[in-house]
């Protein structure tokens, strides 16, 4: 059985990937060194890897499912505006039915919030 998915997000800067982690979203710090950070909220978890080869090769698009999307656009619009995506800084109904808002961060990582 397959119970979660960890992905790997790769900066040049470690602190980029905890600006848009830590500050912006919420999550927590449960290890970090010179070059990974372990951060997780709710349940949802990423490996943060400092790899300037790796960051230049990929800049991802990540999707958090949430119950509570209304919520965190609320707290993540009062404490990081401008890390809301521009093509979807608000709570929007999509046409495949799902509820969505995304932020991105200076180096293009994005992250979209979806509830259906």
């Amino acid at each position: 059985m397959m119970t979660r998915l960890i992905p790997n997000i790769f900066y040049s800067s470690l602190g980029d990937g905890l600006d848009l982690f830590v500050t912006c979203l919420g999550f927590k710090v449960l290890h970090q060194d010179d070059a990974l950070a372990i951060v997780e909220r709710d349940g949802a978890k990423a490996y943060i890897v400092e790899s300037a080869e790796f960051a230049a090769k990929d800049r991802p698009q990540i999707t958090i499912e949430t119950d509570t999307i209304d919520d965190l656009y609320r707290e993540i619009s009062s404490k990081a505006p401008a890390m809301l995506h521009p093509n979807s800084n608000r709570v929007e109904k999509k046409p495949w039915g799902a509820r969505e808002f995304a932020v991105r961060d200076k180096t293009d990582v994005c992250v979209v919030f979806r509830q259906f």
